[in-house]
């Protein structure tokens, strides 16, 4: 764990990886963020479970300890002397199908589990001695200072994950790249709904860039806490504008339209319009071209710093119902979130 030739305080972070296509399109439900929980764990003296589950990258402090031996950002276990392995139960805050995994053993070099498994199980409340656990992923090795990533393609709905670490060790992030789960048969037609909302089922299809800030923040809940809290691009240097399509969590009639700002003040957009169509047969790689040839939404709107911008009524166009809007910026700058209501579309 040594950092040779840094002075005491000194604040490393964590080396930048290529991410897979799961990892950018899909939200890490297992993040404090969104309420996920460590429900349970068979120990953590050196590093709280808790820990694994910051939306923070991991990052190494020289030369800081406390009580139990030196700091470290994620969950680490004692060393076992008596056989057994080490497990933690997490209460995913946004229960849904999960689509990859991410066990990050960032900055942990000698002291990184050989190998995890994870089991996923689907309970009101949490689970007991009676429940049942379905394997996601069989015991595998790990190696240090390193990301494990996991594609799945299991499309049932999980509310709980059990990491297991053998024998013992520590992991910096446990991240769970998935689409939340939204049961839209109990819910009414005639209401408003945020059909945009992470929570509701929205997800990011794709972005042009996303040189500062991460676009899937545009759907979170709340308004955002600061700047890096929303999605932002680099400064434009060529004709064009940057644009992010949003996947709907149910096809709606589109009735009320919010874009905001907060905290982009030296940076907003100059203007914003919206694109929308109903697409019931695509794949990802295809709506991107299609999308340039939708109708507007709405049309191109000046837009203020730090300010949440809402439009409805003569200002959205009547397309009917739409699955997909796609989201433009001239000529670039940074939205904190973009928020679409309407009622829900019955086929």
């Amino acid at each position: 764990m040594a950092k040779p030739n840094l002075p005491v305080g000194t604040v490393v972070d964590a080396t930048p990886v290529d991410l897979p296509a799961f990892a950018t399109r899909y939200a890490n439900l297992a993040s404090a963020d969104f309420g996920t929980q460590v429900v349970s764990c068979t120990d953590e003296f050196f590093a709280a479970a808790e820990r694994m589950l910051q939306s923070s990258e991991p990052v190494f402090i020289v030369g800081k300890f406390d009580d139990n031996g030196k700091w470290m950002d994620g969950w680490e276990t004692r060393r076992r002397r008596h056989g057994g392995h080490d497990t933690a139960i997490v209460r995913l805050g946004l229960p849904g199908v999960i689509k990859g995994l991410d066990i990050d053993t960032s900055h942990f070099t000698g002291n990184f589990p050989p190998a995890a498994s994870v089991q996923a199980c689907q309970v009101e409340g949490d689970p007991d001695d009676n429940t049942s656990w379905t394997e996601l992923l069989p015991a595998r090795s790990l190696g240090g200072n390193a990301h494990h990533f996991v594609e799945l393609t299991d499309d049932r709905v999980w509310t709980h994950l059990r990491l297991n670490i053998f024998p013992d060790g520590g992991v910096a992030r446990f991240r769970v790249y998935g689409q939340p789960a939204c049961n839209w048969d109990t819910k009414s037609s005639d209401e408003l709904f945020e059909v945009s909302a992470l929570t509701h089922g929205g997800r990011i299809v794709a972005y042009n860039d996303a040189h500062y800030g991460v676009p899937f923040r545009l759907i979170m809940p709340g308004r955002g806490v600061n700047m890096g809290d929303g999605w932002e691009t680099r400064r434009r240097r060529e004709p064009g504008y940057d644009w992010c399509l949003i996947e709907l969590g149910h096809a709606a009639i589109v009735e009320k339209i919010e874009i905001d700002t907060a905290h982009f003040k030296g940076n907003y957009p100059d203007r914003v319009s919206i694109q929308a169509a109903r697409m019931d047969e695509s794949t990802d790689e295809s709506l991107v071209t299609q999308a340039m040839f939708w109708p507007e939404l709405l049309s191109e709107q000046k837009t203020e710093m730090h300010k949440q911008h809402f439009y409805e009524g003569g200002q959205i166009s009547k397309l009917g119902p739409v699955t997909h809007v796609r989201v433009n910026m001239f000529p670039d700058g940074g939205i904190s979130r973009v928020r679409i209501w309407g009622k829900l579309a019955r086929d």
